[in-house]
């Protein structure tokens, strides 16, 4: 072989004889898969707190440190970059070493300081939105002294990420990773430039932005919407692309097109920021710009949901008998329907209506909840018993559990929020015959009261779901086993059996 025809692993002196065992770091793994878990837990039940404050105000207790305003901030980021975060750096770090076949490059040390420093970050980030310490932008983000401190951890991550992919044994590269390094190098460049605020002490935690006015909005929103767009997207593409064809038994149902949903979605993502900017002080034609890149974004995230379906092709059966697969699979259906209403939501006409109301709340939680929290649960239930040596799962029928009353409660938080949020929309919007508003404010808040109920309904569904997943996870790290009749197609009827 010559030297022009050298991989990147093999250049870089990394390949090993094919029958070597790789010594895979498992450990780093089986942390963030329980670090999960647990802020998975906390995420939801904050969600459950803050939707039954908004039904019942009471429930704010009195306490700036309770009130709705600093806790929404902090049952997002719990959700997201908590629960998700460690979904994704954990399955990241367990995908890059099993389909590169090499261990985590920088060691055990660096990997550890990877999860110790990304959970400090989750910590310093909760407490000051407690505090109320916080840059007091749309996402309220945490301080100064927190941003730096993830950017020296992300970092550490991308080098762990990158050097196991330099130093890997198979010359080709899989689709997943793909997905997980645009995550990891997008979001370092979202996080840097949207955080460019200017301490007004060395030892004070207010800051002031680098950005103000509709060049801030402009900014906050670009790192808004591909924070969407690479932390909740690619990201949990990445598992997916992994995690479905493993549960499945099947490949990739297109290569090529998991190639052309990758260019086309990380070129046409970055582009869609303005559109949440409607019928502001933004330019027009950014506002437009913004709208038609996130309309001809359902090619390739339609492109997506189609690969990960049809790579079920000739394994559908396995639905019946296999629950975490339904949690995959379910998943990805609700990646294809958030996925459509998102660029349905930035049309100018219908954003309109739209903007500002419950019916953004319902479209953003039917990706947190039923695309990301879903593909994650599947991972995760995947993962454990693999992690921790076991032969399967505690129980199967408790996946099946935890997958109907989380389905459930999913289907009454995002319908209650579309029907509210139309409602609130149009009750906006009408006018009486001389041409005043029909409705004051309150007005519109009172009707909404009955659906605020229901919304927080389906969140005490979805957590107590979690919760079944949590015991069921635990007795599968006890090495427990529950007998149980096993899931199995329904016998055939004997007549039905002698035509065939």
């Amino acid at each position: 072989m010559t030297a022009a025809t050298l991989t990147l692993g093999e250049a870089a002196g990394s390949v090993r004889p094919a029958g070597e065992a790789v010594a895979y770091d498992e450990r780093i793994v089986r942390q963030f898969a329980i670090a999960t878990v647990f802020w998975g837990v906390v995420g939801f039940a904050a969600g459950v707190l803050i939707a039954f404050q908004l039904a019942f105000p009471a429930l704010n207790l009195g306490l700036e440190w309770t009130s709705f305003g600093r806790l929404r901030p902090l049952h997002t980021s719990a959700v997201v970059f908590a629960f998700g975060g460690c979904a994704l750096l954990g399955t990241s770090l367990y995908v890059v070493q099993r389909t590169c076949r090499a261990p985590l490059w920088g060691g055990p040390a660096l990997a550890q300081f990877v999860f110790w420093g990304y959970q400090f970050f989750i910590v310093l980030a909760a407490s000051g939105y407690v505090l109320g310490v916080t840059q007091g932008k749309e996402y309220a983000e945490p301080e100064w002294y927190v941003d730096l401190w993830l950017t020296v951890v992300w970092v550490a991550y991308l080098l762990v990420y990158v050097g196991t992919i330099i130093r890997r044994r198979e010359p080709h590269i899989y689709v997943a990773n793909w997905f997980y390094l645009a995550f990891i190098v997008t979001i370092a460049l979202l996080h840097i430039v949207n955080n460019l605020n200017v301490p007004v002490s060395v030892f004070g935690t207010a800051s002031y932005p680098l950005f103000g006015g509709v060049q801030g909005a402009m900014v906050q929103w670009w790192y808004g919407h591909n924070a969407v767009g690479f932390f909740l997207t690619a990201g949990f593409l990445g598992m997916m692309y992994y995690f479905v064809p493993k549960r499945a038994g099947r490949p990739v149902y297109s290569y090529r097109l998991s190639i052309i949903h990758f260019w086309a979605l990380i070129f046409l993502y970055i582009w869609a920021g303005p559109h949440h900017l409607h019928y502001t002080a933004l330019p027009d034609w950014a506002q437009t710009l913004g709208m038609t890149f996130s309309v001809m974004l359902w090619m390739p995230s339609w492109g997506g949901m189609i690969n990960g379906l049809m790579t079920l092709s000739g394994a559908w059966d396995k639905l019946r008998t296999d629950p975490v697969l339904r949690f995959l699979v379910t998943s990805v259906a609700f990646y294809g329907m958030s996925t459509f209403e998102g660029p349905l939501m930035s049309v100018k006409a219908v954003n309109a209506l739209s903007h500002y109301t419950d019916w953004t709340i319902g479209h953003v939680h039917s990706g947190a909840l039923g695309w990301v929290a879903f593909v994650s649960f599947g991972a995760m239930y995947h993962l454990f018993p693999v992690l921790w040596k076991r032969e399967r799962l505690y129980s199967l029928r408790l996946v099946n559990l935890h997958f109907w009353i989380s389905t459930i409660g999913i289907v009454l938080y995002i319908t209650s929020m579309w029907v509210s949020g139309i409602m609130q929309g149009l009750m906006w919007r009408a006018y009486d015959e001389l041409g005043f508003l029909q409705y004051s404010f309150v007005e519109t808040v009172a009707a909404m009261h009955p659906f605020y109920v229901i919304r927080a309904t389906g969140g005490v569904l979805f957590l107590a779901g979690s919760l079944v997943m949590v015991y069921n996870l635990w007795r599968t790290v006890r090495g427990d086993v529950r007998v149980e009749k096993p899931y199995a197609p329904m016998p055939m009827p004997a007549a039905a059996a002698a035509a065939r």
